[in-house]
């Protein structure tokens, strides 16, 4: 049993370094196309707890805290760092129309199938979370959760759900690539393809900007935790999220949004947040997970028939609205892959509208779990 805060946090490194480079070699692609390094990451952690790796200290609690309460506000700072609001405007009226009908469908769609199935006040939370997450991203999902206060075994619902509903979901928008003149032509759009935009700077990064991105991300979740306990009305937690983001976009106008990197240190940071989210979860509490995953496929289809509504309403092509629904709910990992089966200069596209969406996913996902609360039994 490990009782050192110390080997606790290289531990969770560990795992979470494990599964980050294995999804990185060819060879294992077929595990995580299906099971995504986060899942993996989270389940492998909680097994960990399961057996007593971790002794339950209050060093251990303590450090657990101080390390999820820095790297959040931290990772939503780098991430929303390559968010480019200028180049998104660039992107027509039809993309953009699209973009929109998939954010606003599945808002709806949440709060229609919460009420739906009677969810009570209680996984509100869990159901924010998820919506941030098919919204923007994994990173938004725990940035959610968190100013929620979702506890670490409903954040496992809620990746299970992401995980298995979002498989499905990929595999049935590139099975409709094949009916896209076809649905052009009942919907009334035109066929001329849409001009693809490229995703901006993906320079590598290097140990200058390494370290000067990394020891700005920790100065602005410091000032932002210092901040947010002063700010009343939210919560601290709340109040660091959107700080944080707000500090993010702030970032974006300066040289420091056009540094390589940002989203690739944010995305370390990810997986070690999952990595400790996991080592605090209950393996005894995952009882409710098919009904969680009914309620996901249902949001999912309500999700649908919203967007086939609005391509109607707004005369768009398949493509326009499967990129969205997937920058949406897949992201920057999924959207471009579906981009480029339509063609391949247009996976640009994908990347600006799925990167908008770590924007959108926190205000978005926070905005769903206060309806939801309003509407609860």
């Amino acid at each position: 049993m490990i009782d050192s805060p110390l080997l606790y946090l290289l531990s969770i490194a560990a795992i979470a370094a494990f599964f980050g480079i294995a999804e990185r070699f060819e060879r294992s692609r077929f595990l995580f196309d299906y099971l995504p390094a986060v899942v993996l990451i989270y389940a492998v952690s909680m097994v960990c707890a399961q057996t007593g790796l971790w002794e339950k200290s209050a060093a251990i609690s303590r450090v657990y805290h101080t390390a999820k309460g820095n790297l959040l506000p931290a990772m939503l700072f780098l991430m929303l760092l390559s968010v480019d609001l200028r180049r998104f405007m660039k992107l027509g009226p039809k993309l953009l129309a699209a973009y929109a009908s998939a954010t606003l469908s599945l808002i709806v769609a949440f709060v229609a199938v919460f009420a739906l199935f009677g969810f009570t006040k209680e996984e509100a939370g869990l159901f924010a979370a998820l919506a941030g997450s098919w919204m923007g991203g994994t990173a938004n999902m725990l940035a959610v959760g968190s100013a929620m206060g979702v506890g670490e075994s409903a954040m496992g619902y809620a990746l299970a759900v992401d995980a298995v509903c979002y498989t499905v979901w990929v595999a049935f928008l590139l099975a409709l690539v094949p009916f896209a003149a076809r649905f052009s032509r009942w919907s009334g759009a035109t066929h001329e393809m849409q001009r693809a935009l490229e995703p901006g700077c993906a320079c590598t990064i290097g140990p200058r900007r390494y370290w000067l991105l990394l020891g700005i991300s920790f100065l602005v979740a410091v000032v932002s935790r210092g901040v947010a306990d002063e700010l009343p009305g939210l919560g601290t937690t709340t109040w660091t999220v959107l700080l944080a983001t707000l500090a993010g976009i702030a970032g974006s106008y300066t040289p420091l949004g056009r540094f390589g990197g940002s989203r690739e240190l944010s995305g370390t940071m990810l997986l070690l947040l999952v990595a400790l989210i996991g080592s605090r979860a209950d393996l005894g509490s995952f009882g409710d997970v098919p009904r969680y995953i009914a309620a996901g496929f249902a949001i999912l289809l309500l999700h649908a028939l919203l967007l086939v509504a609005a391509a109607r309403r707004f005369r768009l092509d398949l493509f326009s609205i499967g990129v969205a629904s997937l920058a949406n709910i897949g992201g920057v990992a999924s959207a471009p892959i579906l981009a480029s089966a339509y063609h391949r200069s247009l996976a640009g596209v994908a990347v600006l509208m799925a990167v908008v969406g770590y924007l959108v996913g926190t205000f978005g996902g926070l905005l769903v779990g206060f309806l939801l609360q309003w509407i609860a039994v």
